[in-house]
């Protein structure tokens, strides 16, 4: 495992994360969910992200658990803050109140007294940058968050909370996008925004939901047990997942897969090493929902893909992959 600079922060992160997602407290039982966590730290993983929307909170205290015993100061525990974690009109969204009451929360469920990085996991177009930055900034005075993220938020809204963060003394150092060879939306305008204020992408989905794993072959059923086939009913994951499972996309995939045979790995850590190639890239968050899985995902750690194999996956994947910056978030 390599690490890197968040940003142009001092903090540095393990180049590839573990997120859990829809699988702590949701896919896989807490046995399993601390085998992965062991995993990743038999991996040299120190950087680990949560939200407290995830599974219904129940995702923090699955990880706050899992992590018990692990020396705080070795590990970097990011979580996020915006969709709803009550029934409450309240218990959402980015206002001062809210912030403040997820943030303890999240703390209680993570069983630690800081978090390493706090997320503002959506923009929230119905309360002021003002408001929600001097949340952010007391939160850091306190000691109770060490630096600021956000996630899915566009160019322009990164320039507004970049302005803010530097007038009230706030590190925010971190953007959260969805990433990938097929989703390359944050490269035309959000990559070259944080560039300019020192922000660093952690990356999530660097699989396209599972898309670039393999498991899907065009004019074949979807694999029982995989992530497309559990989606059902869920209009969300539909979108995320269900846009890449076309006839055209899957054939451009297995097209890719003896490129990363030439290359010596497999095609979830190809496409795993080829988001590290990106040097606005900090760290790319896995999933894994048993422990083998991050036990191979890491061999993508320090890999360095020469500009032939790049160029190779640019041509195969062209026409296909999604570059329009106004679909972020």
């Amino acid at each position: 495992m390599q690490y890197r600079k968040l940003g142009k922060s001092g903090l540095l992160v393990s180049e590839m994360a573990l997120g859990n997602w829809i699988t702590h407290g949701a896919q896989v039982d807490d046995t399993t969910a601390q085998a992965c966590v062991d995993a990743a730290l038999d991996s040299g993983i120190t950087t680990f992200d949560t939200a407290d929307v995830y599974s219904e909170t129940r995702a923090e205290s699955i990880l706050g658990e899992s992590l018990k015993g692990i020396r705080r100061e070795s590990i970097e525990l990011c979580t996020k803050v915006f969709h709803p974690t009550g029934t409450g009109h309240n218990d959402k969204g980015l206002s001062r109140k809210h912030i403040m009451e997820a943030c303890h929360a999240s703390l209680r469920r993570l069983q630690t007294d800081y978090i390493d990085v706090y997320y503002a996991h959506r923009f929230d177009s119905t309360v002021s940058l003002e408001e929600t930055f001097l949340a952010f900034s007391d939160l850091v005075r306190q000691g109770k968050v060490l630096y600021v993220g956000v996630s899915e938020w566009t160019a322009e809204q990164i320039k507004l909370g970049a302005a803010l963060a530097r007038e009230l003394r706030v590190p925010f150092v971190a953007s959260q996008p969805q990433y990938s060879m097929l989703w390359r939306v944050i490269e035309a305008e959000v990559i070259p925004a944080c560039e300019r204020e020192g922000i660093g992408q952690v990356v999530w989905s660097p699989l396209a939901q599972g898309i670039l794993s393999g498991k899907y072959a065009p004019d074949k059923p979807i694999p029982e047990g995989s992530r497309a086939s559990t989606i059902a009913g869920s209009p969300f994951f539909e979108r995320l997942a269900g846009q890449w499972l076309r006839k055209e996309v899957l054939q451009a995939v297995e097209r890719i897969r003896p490129i990363a045979q030439e290359s010596g790995l497999t095609l979830p850590q190809l496409a795993v090493a080829w988001v590290l190639q990106n040097p606005q890239v900090s760290s790319a968050i896995i999933g894994a929902s048993k422990p083998e899985q991050v036990k191979e995902n890491v061999k993508a750690a320090g890999v360095t893909l020469d500009t032939e194999v790049m160029r190779q996956i640019n041509t195969i994947l062209n026409g296909v992959s999604e570059f329009d910056p106004s679909k972020t978030g």
